[in-house]
């Protein structure tokens, strides 16, 4: 029997050696082949690291990471998390400033089980085995980073103030206005007609504004059925209604957070939704439809209507309370036909900016469109003057745009030319008789100021270049040796002149 234990002390004596050798030869091998391996303690404090990983993070002496935090010697670590835990984190992707890395976490633990530290090791490109999930990770990473690339630029401001063409005082006040909204975190209420530019100036507001970097989500109210704008302003949890995939749905609310919501046609929605709109602003968080979940939202509000509002709330269709939660900074967007004098910077602008879509030469305008376009009231604004100019760039073939070719998209008909006919005989004028008691009681005409006279000039001037390029504004400023938007800004200005 004796024998026999001795036997058996033996062989648990070489086994306990065999293991341990072992252990040191997996943690030898790990350490070769591993890109880096350090260790923690139970406080999650790096009492080893080797000389390649220590080097990779900055540290040219391994000696001076020991003692410090994991994260400061390797930023994102999560040793601290298995310390904590206990529990192992194998292949896991850790983000560096150069490439990321395949790291596989340990806990270290006693005899009795009590976690004491943990082990890392990062497993970088010997391990050939990981090259495929490496590969299709990074592939991951790249699809994502262009997908949220291209996700954030669509929610970002498209237009900015200089967007909004008009040199008219009308313009220039709504101009105003709007820099001063953009410097405020207030809710900004936008009037004004259909088509006068009122998300135009919505992009410049939040692009103006310390917001400018984080989302612009745009709800047209008007757009969407009633019985989804729920969803679409506030989300909903998976399988909350028929159509929800099991991933659910994320609201314009919460996708707007940080950023600004712009609120389209808000006239148009439904009393139900006012109130939930009402306390989301109020409260800045809700709940998903068909959920428990309170989501916050820091968001800013830009709402937009053509319709009167007062009266509505007068009706009972909207509510007073959400009224004057909106009306906060109001601005009221004036029609085109009470800023005429921005009709030919704008109508020259729009026709430019779709020949460079289609990439021709942009159509001059010539003097008898001119007047067929100041001349019409345009009840549709600046988004019919641009449907109107776009038709005729679609269809006119000639270098420039005359009454004949636009009177029909006006329903407008352009009169019969006169013939010049010479009369037979011209009545004398009746002579004046010769006042020879002219004294100081007649009066003289008013004398003309210098400025006036300036402008009338120039005024004049800007025409002829015009006339003689039939309307081509490109050619009448090189003619004249100006740039093509000085070109525009004098003509703006002597038209807006004009009209006061």
């Amino acid at each position: 029997m004796q024998r026999i234990a001795e036997a058996g002390g033996a062989l648990l004596l070489d086994y306990d050696y065999v293991a341990r050798r072992a252990m040191a030869s997996l943690f030898r091998t790990f350490e070769n082949f591993s890109e880096g391996t350090f260790v923690v303690d139970e406080h999650a404090r790096v009492v080893w690291i080797n000389k390649r990983y220590a080097a990779r993070f900055g540290f040219s002496n391994p000696q001076e990471a020991i003692g410090r935090d994991c994260e400061q010697v390797i930023p994102n670590s999560l040793m601290r998390e298995v310390v904590a835990t206990g529990k192992p984190i194998l292949l896991d992707i850790l983000e560096t400033d150069r490439d990321p890395m395949i790291v596989t976490r340990l806990p270290i633990k006693d005899d009795d089980g009590r976690t004491i530290g943990a082990v890392g090791f990062a497993l970088f490109d010997e391990l050939k085995a990981l090259t495929p999930l490496f590969a299709h990770y990074s592939r991951a990473q790249a699809e994502l980073a262009a997908a949220r690339r291209s996700l954030d630029q669509a929610r970002r401001a498209k237009y900015t103030f200089a967007s909004f063409v008009g040199t008219s005082p009308a313009a220039q006040e709504v101009k105003r206005q709007a820099r001063r909204a953009a410097r405020v975190e207030s809710p900004v209420l936008l009037l004004g007609e259909t088509g006068t530019g009122k998300e135009l100036l919505a992009h410049g507001i939040h692009g103006g504004s310390a917001r400018a970097e984080q989302p612009l989500v745009t709800v047209n109210v008007a757009a969407i059925p009633e019985t989804l704008l729920e969803v679409e302003f506030f989300g909903a949890a998976p399988g909350a209604y028929t159509g929800v995939d099991r991933k659910g749905r994320v609201g314009k609310f919460e996708l707007a957070h940080g950023g600004t919501l712009f609120l389209d046609e808000v006239g148009d929605m439904p009393l139900m939704l006012q109130s939930k709109l009402l306390r989301a602003l109020q409260e800045k968080e809700f709940e998903p439809l068909g959920s428990n979940r309170i989501v916050r939202a820091d968001v800013r509000i830009i709402a937009a209507t053509s319709a009167d509002l007062p009266a509505l709330v007068s009706a009972g269709r909207f509510r007073a309370d959400l009224y004057y939660r909106l009306n906060v900074l109001t601005i009221e967007l004036p029609p085109l036909r009470a800023r005429r004098a921005d009709l030919l910077p704008l109508a020259y602008a729009i026709i430019e900016e779709l020949c460079i879509k289609a990439e021709r030469n942009a159509p001059g305008l010539r003097q008898d469109a001119l007047q067929l376009l100041a001349e019409y009231d345009w009840p549709g604004n600046v988004r019919e003057l641009r449907n109107v100019l776009e038709r005729v760039v679609m269809l006119c073939d000639e270098e420039s745009i005359d009454a004949a070719t636009l009177a029909p998209l006006l329903c407008r008909r352009v009169p019969a030319a006169v013939p010049e006919s010479v009369p037979e005989s011209v009545p004398e004028p009746a002579s004046r008789p010769v006042r020879e008691d002219v004294g100081d009681d007649v009066p003289e005409p008013a004398p003309q100021s210098y400025a006036a006279a300036m402008a009338g000039f120039e005024a004049a001037f800007l025409q002829q270049a015009l006339d003689a390029c039939e309307g081509r504004v490109t050619e009448a400023a090189a003619r004249i040796g100006i740039s093509r938007a000085a070109f525009y800004k004098k003509l703006a200005t002597r038209k807006s002149l004009n009209t006061r």
